[in-house]
């Protein structure tokens, strides 16, 4: 299928249009007009009278009319429609004024890196880039989630593997709000690497296959999920929960280490069991 890159200037304008359609007026504490409401949130004029833009200006970017707003509208833009810090960051990379990390996605771990990812054991822990590509694995990751030496490399993606593969269609316990969270979170590197061919065409390739990944997507949520609690279900010894942290390295800064650790002694005597039994 025919796939692209970001339009940035069409996501943009989306974005500010499903951001201010979802902000409650009553809590602005605005006049009050004597013109009812025919759609939800707020009306543009509201937006430019809080960010201090004309209306006409907030009308062409939500019409996505090829502007590129300066760092201190979009600014000005985040404060009046309330943005969280996650959306903040995604609407400055939408408007191109963030400045990039890294020019070229990773393809394969540093050496450093993957030599840490071994040297984590007996640490569940793994090396991913912006697009959840797994680069590096250690053999705890690779016996509690799959055996990833057993998949060809364009298929080991973790958002891929969890939509597509059925074995693991049942391993997480709340299966919506962790692939929610995936989403959200990809959503953010979707605007941070523009020109990510593959990421786009990962991004095509699930919306056309997955229903719920095309529903989540479509809500435009916007969240970076560094740290959190998942709960899964091993074939072997049953549920483990763990929590997870992903640390993001200076020199590599398109390469994440996520490391699990047990969430309570039960988990961790089933981590045990699993090491056990393949061991």
């Amino acid at each position: 299928m025919t796939t692209r890159t970001v339009d940035a200037t069409q996501e943009l304008a989306a974005f500010l249009r499903t951001r201010r359609e979802r902000l409650d007026p009553d809590a602005f504490g605005l006049p009050s007009r004597r013109q009812a409401r025919r759609t939800p949130g707020l009306r543009r004029e509201e937006v430019a009278e809080l960010a201090g833009v004309s209306v006409d200006y907030v009308v062409r970017l939500e019409q996505g009319r090829g502007l590129r707003p300066s760092a201190d509208v979009v600014e000005a833009l985040s404060r009046a429609l309330r943005l969280a810090p996650d959306e903040r960051g995604y609407l400055f990379d939408l408007a191109q004024q963030r400045r990039r990390d890294t020019d070229k996605p990773a393809a394969a771990a540093a050496p450093p890196l993957a030599r840490l990812v071994a040297d984590l054991s007996p640490l569940p822990a793994m090396l991913m880039n912006h697009r959840y590509d797994i680069l590096a694995w250690n053999g705890e990751m690779a016996r509690l989630l799959l055996d990833f030496d057993a998949l060809p490399p364009s298929r080991r993606n973790a958002m891929w593997l969890c939509l597509m593969r059925p074995q693991m269609r049942e391993f997480y316990v709340d299966r919506e709000r962790i692939v929610r969270e995936g989403i959200a979170h990809l959503r953010t590197a979707w605007a941070a690497h523009p020109e990510d061919q593959a990421l786009s065409d990962l991004i095509a390739e699930c919306t056309a296959r997955d229903e719920e990944f095309a529903r989540l997507w479509a809500e435009r949520e916007v969240k970076v999920n560094g740290r959190g609690r998942k709960v899964m279900r091993h074939p072997d010894v049953g549920e483990i929960a763990v929590h997870f942290e992903t640390l993001l390295p200076l020199q590599d800064a398109d390469q994440q280490l996520v490391i699990y650790r047990a969430a309570d002694e039960e988990s961790q005597s089933a981590l045990d069991r699993v090491h056990a039994i393949h061991r």
